[in-house]
């Protein structure tokens, strides 16, 4: 028996629960996408090289951006510490105002970052214990395995620790910074985070704590927080500091002192005066002003997937969320919010197939829109993937047939009688004949005031749950084999779509009873007759990912898959660190029906290793990208997985095309990177942070990170720990 239900259109509150992943201790862990994955991601190869080694302390040239003149060439405003009022001597803790705090923060933000060469391997992680890391990485040369003295940051902790609402931007809780007793009570002691077994280039949810290392703190208070907690906790973290400072001397290396700060002015001051650096107000609502990472996803994902007609009355898109609006202009709500819808159908997982019944109440409510107190009625239908081949009954297919048979009815009531009478050509209205008397292409008004419901085919998403009643639906309006309807709903009607192998092979089995049922089903035997193209069984169920209309994210399967590839109108090929294996004959005809001179690019000796620079490529892989865009074809850029090392250069691109900060161009490709998590590591991520800067100085402007290293990636270890194993 299918769930049916009636609820409210929109969602239409925006709090602060969208910052679960700014206080992960509080709000606990925030909820994943459906269907998305983090991949096994490729082997990173052997131990490095010699050659790499070296790489490692002098990598090829990369873009930087030049140093700007206005910044006074000093690491840190609170590098002197007694330009401050002190307020404590024993452990020596000195005060800010909102002021001093703002100027402290914009500083860093404006001096350029260390070179990638004297940060890693360091950030990745080196416990002197852990003998697989540091013989990977400084077996060599153990002068790598020392804390980089180019490194000075600012690290800021909230007292009390509650990050849902007067949160500033960055700030961390203590208990993500210091040990503790049994008892929860903070000590002096920082945690020690480098893993001390296995193996990782990915060790995101460590790098907060080692820049805090390296940092000067601020500690700042919410207005409801007694000054005594502040006081205390300022201590415990300044003789931290004195601790770590001492186990952290090597021999007659001198240690950079870092000192302890804590804001004396109230919080609603601060945000009074500086609501730019405010990330959550002191009531819990976001304030927009500091980029969230979460929230920039979903908004992207429901961007790049809001919802389009599909066929006549019959939209495609995410579940409708009027809380996805831009803070700044809050009436400028995404599409698939706004629209009116008569019937939502949702697909999910749980949902049961929908039978007459739940049909028969459907027309209740729809008939009567005061049953449901004025809420637009929902029907429910499982989502892609839920019926497998080869056990799937007969009665699952019918309740498949009848669900695409019923909503053609709801969106096209006026054709009704043909729908069920289409065998008799008497009984077929005049107007729907062509000039022979046969059944026609039914022309549909798209024009204003058209009657039937519009139906919003939905799921979180926009794209996976809803796949496969969205092709079959397709298929059945249109009159169109599966492998049409993949690439006419995704060309014709921007749909990314990701699907899966099952959902295929049903199709496939079904397409003559969709097709022969099909209001336009005249045209059946000519599609049925064509030939299934080799790249339908060759796909294993997605496109590779659209991340703008001239360039693809995808792995080596799409890029074997050239029948696939001309579809989509791709007629270059970027290959980072992986190589296409073609026939020859293949190979000839790709080169001669290419738009561009050298249609297929290789990035050579680039492994997904941590070790190997990838930003020195740049320049050659985005001109290669911007020629197939002159000549009109799109670039698939690819690596093995499709994660990682493609997965940077598509985001290196959206920086340079967009004008974007890393932040937002990862959200951005993230949400547009289909089924998978996009996951470039540490050093890759490190080097777009660097190619910010040179984006900002080839733009005349001034350098200004929008996020700093310890936040972006406590934020991305955030977003991939709903998906780990672990």
């Amino acid at each position: 028996m299918a769930t049916v239900c009636a609820r409210p259109a929109i969602v239409t509150s925006r709090t602060s629960g969208s910052q679960q992943n700014i206080n992960t201790s509080v709000r606990g862990k925030p909820t994943t996408v459906p269907n998305k994955h983090l991949p096994d991601t490729c082997s990173p190869g052997p131990t490095p090289t010699k050659l790499q080694q070296q790489q490692l302390e002098t990598p090829p040239g990369s873009p930087e951006a030049p140093a700007n003149p206005q910044v006074i060439d000093v690491p840190s405003l609170l590098v002197e510490a007694d330009k401050y009022h002190k307020v404590s001597d024993s452990p020596p803790v000195y005060a800010l105002t909102a002021q001093e705090l703002y100027n402290a923060l914009e500083h860093t933000a404006s001096r350029p970052l260390p070179d990638t060469k004297t940060v890693f391997p360091w950030l990745h992680g080196l416990h002197p214990d852990n003998n697989i890391q540091l013989t990977y990485f400084s077996a060599r040369n153990k002068k790598l395995r020392r804390a980089p003295r180019t490194l000075r940051g600012i690290t800021v902790v909230k007292a009390g620790g509650d990050l849902s609402h007067s949160k500033i931007k960055g700030a961390i809780a203590p208990d993500e910074l210091l040990l503790a007793t049994k008892t929860g009570e903070q000590i002096s002691t920082f945690l020690d985070v480098d893993p001390r077994d296995g193996f990782s280039i990915r060790n995101f949810q460590i790098q907060a704590v080692k820049m805090a290392t390296m940092s000067d703190i601020v500690i700042y208070a919410d207005d409801k927080t007694p000054k005594a907690v502040l006081e205390k906790l300022a201590s415990v973290i300044a003789r931290a500091q004195k601790v770590w400072k001492e186990k952290d001397r090597d021999n007659d290396i001198d240690v950079p002192h870092y000192h302890t700060f804590v804001v004396k002015d109230s919080f609603a001051k601060l945000q009074a005066q500086h609501p730019g650096i405010v990330a959550i107000d002191d009531s819990g609502n976001t304030t927009g002003a500091v980029m969230d990472f979460f929230f920039s996803e979903r908004y992207e994902m429901h961007t790049m997937s809001s919802a389009t007609e599909i066929a006549n009355n019959v939209w495609l898109g995410p579940t409708p969320d009027a809380s996805l609006t831009v803070p700044s202009d809050p009436d400028a709500a995404l599409p698939s919010a706004a629209q009116a819808y008569d019937l939502f159908v949702e697909a999910t997982d749980p949902a049961q197939l929908p039978d007459k019944k739940a049909f028969q109440l459907m027309e209740t409510l729809l008939d009567n829109p005061s049953v449901s107190n004025n809420a637009i009625p929902q029907l429910e239908f499982p989502g892609s993937g839920s019926i497998m081949p080869p056990t799937w009954s007969q009665a699952e297919v019918d309740a498949l047939m009848d669900t695409v048979a019923w909503l053609y009815k709801q969106a096209n009531p006026e054709y009704e009688e043909m729908m069920h009478r289409k065998d008799s050509q008497q009984m077929t209205p005049p107007k729907y004949r062509d000039a022979d008397g046969d059944m026609g292409m039914i022309d549909l008004d798209l024009g204003a005031g058209r009657e039937g419901r519009k139906v919003l085919i939905h799921c979180t998403d926009g794209y996976t749950e809803t796949s496969l009643l969205a092709l079959a639906y397709y298929m059945y309006a249109n009159c169109v084999t599966v492998d049409r309807a993949y690439v006419e709903l995704h060309t014709k009607h921007d749909r990314n779509l990701f699907s899966y192998p099952t959902d295929v092979a049903l199709l496939s089995s079904i397409q003559p009873r969709i097709l022969q049922a099909s209001p336009n089903s005249t045209n059946s035997m000519a599609a049925l007759c064509q030939p299934t193209p080799r790249w339908l069984s060759k796909m294993d169920g997605s496109f590779p990912s659209r991340i703008m209309n001239y360039m693809y994210l995808g792995n080596l399967g799409h890029a074997n898959n050239p029948d696939l590839l001309r579809e989509l109108n791709i007629g270059q090929i970027l290959s980072v660190g992986e190589t296409i294996s073609w026939s020859s004959d293949e190979t000839k005809r790709w080169k001669a029906e290419a738009r561009t001179k050298d249609s297929i690019l290789y990035v050579d000796g680039v492994q997904d290793n941590g070790v190997d620079p990838l930003t020195s490529s740049f320049s050659k892989c985005l001109e290669f990208i911007r020629k197939g865009r002159e000549a009109g074809v799109a670039t698939l850029v690819h690596c093995r997985v499709g994660v990682s090392r493609s997965a940077t250069i598509c985001i290196a691109e959206v920086m340079n095309e967009l004008g974007l900060s890393l932040p937002r161009a990862y959200c951005f490709v993230r949400a547009r990177r289909l089924n998978v998590i996009i996951q470039p590591h540490l050093r890759f991520a490190y080097e777009l942070l660097k190619w910010e800067e040179y984006q900002c100085s080839k733009r005349g402007k001034p350098v200004r990170r929008e996020l700093e290293w310890g936040t972006i990636t406590r934020e991305i270890a955030a977003m991939n720990r709903p998906y780990s194993r672990q």
